[in-house]
């Protein structure tokens, strides 16, 4: 384990505690908020075109009437988890609690990920609700060197500045490495990029049901939060129930027939985040099984859009996977839940990883 720096103690009891006063607020704040989105007519515009630029009539077949829906929840998302991480600076201050959750070593890095991919998701959400852009919303190269640009930056500062420059292989002991970890040298800068930006974008995919990323993110922090525990980062964990709290709120009126999207400034910023706290935590290898359904729909739309550019035939009905299981006519709420099982399954086995690997 790398010598992230662990604060005093946060007990199991205070980060239930602050898991549910993220969750609180949110709840409370959803109506106003909503009625906010529409007010100001802050609704999702349907895309017209595929991943690969054809007409995308199967997702308009099942999601035409989605029209209309207020946008931007991620807003309320990690609006709720600053606000409960300040919060319990200020309870810390006034001596109601023993710990607060704002510490440097463990919280500001994926709480400066949450809001710099957050503020990013609201520009490219915004662009959507007015209709700018080639494909309504942040063209895809200046949103890709955007986040290239901030994901660059966190790692250079893991890098330089936390001199994190190896991985834990799980049971990496058992083939020889040393401590389990492998030395990547600088390469670890340009691996960091690609699993930040990379985890963020599948988070951003798979974000096409109705509670779907929602759910899968709240198994994810909470996998990811267990793991912390358990290795002694209990500020970090701690700040894992926040995020896994404030998501299960914007679940609550998410789930089928969802009041309103996350959107790219929930889906980017939980992403982001997620990876980041995989990488303090130093178990950036079991990611792909905590996150495994992120990983899948990633996938498919990979192989999607290289088997009809290649091969000019369809691997899927439709891409992401979760719109192929939609057009075999599964129905929307069977997919989700059923994908948030697959989502369990392979998160308790991450962590089981984690904690033995």
């Amino acid at each position: 384990m790398l010598p992230l720096p662990i604060r005093p103690s946060i007990s199991l009891t205070e980060i239930l505690a602050y898991s549910f006063l993220a969750f609180v607020i949110a709840l409370i704040y959803t109506k106003p908020f909503v009625k906010l989105l529409h007010h100001y007519k802050l609704s999702k515009k349907l895309r017209i075109q595929a991943v690969d630029g054809a007409s995308a009539s199967v997702f308009l077949q099942y999601h035409e009437s989605k029209a209309g829906t207020p946008t931007m929840g991620g807003i309320l998302i990690w609006g709720s988890i600053v606000a409960t991480v300040f919060l319990s600076r200020i309870f810390s201050a006034q001596g109601l609690v023993d710990h607060s959750i704002l510490q440097r070593g463990q919280v500001y890095l994926p709480l400066a990920v949450l809001i710099g991919f957050g503020i990013l998701g609201a520009i490219d959400d915004y662009m959507n609700v007015i209709g700018a852009g080639k494909n309504r919303g942040l063209d895809a190269l200046p949103k890709l060197l955007l986040l290239m640009l901030m994901s660059g930056a966190v790692a250079c500062w893991f890098y330089f500045r936390l001199n994190y420059h190896s991985i834990h292989v799980p049971f990496g002991s058992s083939l020889g490495l040393s401590n389990g970890e492998l030395s990547l040298g600088w390469l670890y800068i340009p691996f960091f990029m690609f699993v930040l930006i990379g985890t963020a974008n599948a988070v951003n995919v798979t974000d096409g049901l109705d509670g779907l990323a929602g759910g899968l993110l709240i198994i994810a922090f909470s996998a990811f939060g267990i793991v912390a525990y358990i290795t002694g980062l209990y500020v970090l964990a701690a700040f894992c129930g926040v995020v896994a709290g404030a998501v299960a709120a914007f679940l609550w009126h998410n789930v089928p027939p969802a009041i309103f999207f996350m959107s790219d400034t929930g889906s980017l910023a939980l992403g982001g985040t997620l990876a980041v706290i995989a990488f303090m935590i130093n178990q950036v290898l079991i990611l792909p099984l905590i996150g495994f359904v992120f990983v899948i729909e990633m996938l498919s739309v990979i192989i999607q859009l290289t088997s009809k550019r290649y091969f000019k035939r369809k691997v899927f009905k439709s891409a992401p996977f979760h719109h192929h299981l939609e057009a075999l006519n599964w129905g929307e709420s069977k997919v989700t839940m059923r994908l948030w099982i697959v989502g369990v399954f392979f998160a308790f086995l991450g962590v089981l990883v984690g904690i033995y690997g």
